[in-house]
């Protein structure tokens, strides 16, 4: 669409210049710039002045449709408090393209909130961590949200330090936490005693999470067969087995009982069996050792060396179960499973390098062949 500019001398208002082009049956979008288009324009300037990309812009906008019509005047307060606080450019654009709204919270002459934080973090550096991680640390208020849900986890015997740490990981611990005499029975119940190593953990991810949403997780493995106490255990042993999604664990359950034929309780003392992605890792690597057995081929992994194979990494276990065999032995073995997403894509690559590689040498040998 063309824009066109065009004067009209005996109309000075441009209700009248509207007025007069909807007369003629012409639409006034094409011939003016309307006063929030020219807002919206000046604004993004501001925010390319500070090193914000169309990108960026387009996601703030979207976000925050209020944005575009902001005063320059208080963007760049904004933006310039932000910076103050010791914030470098890079992670300005990323603060506020992820959490636009800091642009309609006050921040501006909040320098005690911000002085207890730095108290808090021990440091600056660990301050700006945090708000890296949350930058809403920079909007909640200091007397009705911040000191109350410190207050909480000091009674609940956490460190400054332990606090700390959490909040680095765990930064919704501010602005979502409950106690209650369900989440006391809740943390009672797993077993874990304070100043133990994962006591921390425990305490606030069961606070920040809700009782029902954590029942549901319990059930769902009680299903299987495990006992409603030694679930609870299992959370204070390896508590972010709590965050999984019931459709994981529920995938991986059905593929460690139906497939692998282990007992349910294996989860309790290999937890890791819930944490692992069940399509590129345990399900390729347990089928090719279903097809090693059957082959007659060494090493096996049979259990308890299965959980072993199970935790190495890519290379180390091409390296420990497949390239130790072979050529002729690799391709016969290949073809009967689904290869892993990883060493396929490896695979796939090397072939591109090496089509690569010739393409060049045919080039190279072209251009030498054309000079002569």
């Amino acid at each position: 669409m063309v824009f066109i500019r065009l004067h009209f001398p005996l109309f000075p208002s441009q209700h009248l210049k509207i007025s007069a082009l909807k007369h003629l049956g012409l639409n006034p979008s094409r011939f003016f710039v309307t006063e929030a288009e020219t807002l919206e324009e000046e604004i993004s300037d501001v925010f390319k002045q500070w090193g914000f990309t169309e990108n960026d812009i387009s996601k703030i906008f979207k976000s925050l449709p209020s944005s575009r019509r902001m005063s320059q005047t208080l963007l760049q307060s904004k933006l310039q408090t932000v910076t103050d606080l010791g914030i470098t450019s890079s992670h300005l654009t990323k603060i506020i393209t992820y959490r636009p709204a800091l642009l309609r919270s006050r921040i501006e002459g909040c320098w005690q909130r911000l002085q207890f934080l730095t108290t808090l973090f021990g440091s600056n550096e660990v301050f700006l961590k945090a708000v890296r991680r949350n930058p809403s640390l920079l909007t909640y208020n200091l007397d009705d949200k911040i000191r109350p849900v410190i207050r909480i986890y000091e009674n609940f015997g956490l460190s400054r330090s332990d606090l700390v740490s959490m909040l680095l990981v765990r930064p919704e611990m501010i602005s979502r936490n409950s106690v209650g005499d369900e989440k006391l029975d809740l943390i009672r119940r797993t077993k874990v005693e304070k100043g133990s190593r994962m006591y921390k953990y425990v305490v606030s991810l069961i606070l920040v999470s809700r009782v029902e949403t954590i029942r549901e997780k319990v059930a769902n493995l009680v299903q299987y067969g495990l006992m409603e106490d030694e679930v609870f255990q299992l959370f204070g042993r390896s508590p972010l087995v709590s965050t999984l999604s019931i459709d994981k664990v529920k995938r991986n359950m059905d593929f460690v009982i139906g497939t692998m034929k282990l007992s349910a309780s294996v989860v309790l003392h290999k937890p890791s069996l819930l944490f692992l992605n069940l399509d590129t890792v345990i399900k390729p690597r347990f089928l090719l050792g279903e097809t090693i057995e059957d082959m007659g081929l060494l090493p096996q992994f049979k259990v308890p060396a299965v959980f072993t194979a199970l935790r190495m990494t890519e290379k180390r276990f091409a390296e420990h179960f497949i390239n130790c065999h072979p050529e002729n032995v690799r391709m016969s073995c290949w073809p009967s499973i689904e290869m892993p997403k990883a060493l396929y894509l490896k695979r796939m690559q090397n072939v591109l390098e090496s089509l690569q590689r010739v393409l060049n040498g045919n080039l190279s040998l072209i251009n030498s062949l054309e000079h002569e």
